[in-house]
């Protein structure tokens, strides 16, 4: 099994940081797990776009993996879940909102003429 195949097999974030052997501390990961993650996932398919992993012996890869994931650690010990946004609630979070639109009702459409009181 290849490492990316292994690494596709793992499900727990600390999983990851023994199978690749990166330190870390528990509070950080406890905090930013999802997020850590996924940055990761973002670093592996910029490399696998670029094509960086083709003709890459697997020891490299494992390398360049552990690589990915200490930089994505790193980005948030540096700063935080909220900060980084990797996740459609804290971009939404952070968009201008649209002014309600009000419905516009003509005052002579609902006032009536004299005849009618």
């Amino acid at each position: 099994m290849s490492v990316l195949e292994e690494l596709a097999q793992l499900s727990a974030a600390e999983d990851f940081f023994t199978y690749l052997d990166v330190a870390y501390e528990p509070s950080v990961v406890h905090v930013a797990r999802l997020h850590i993650l996924r940055r990761m996932g973002q670093y592996l398919k910029g490399s696998e776009i670029d094509g960086v992993f083709d003709g890459m012996a697997e020891d490299d890869i494992k390398a360049l993996c552990k690589e990915h994931l200490e930089q994505a650690y790193q980005d948030f010990v540096v700063s935080t879940p909220i900060e980084q946004r990797l996740f459609k609630v804290h971009k939404e979070a952070i968009e201008p909102k649209a002014a309600p639109s009000r419905p516009f009702v003509a005052l002579s459409s609902v006032a009536g003429t004299a005849s009618d009181v």
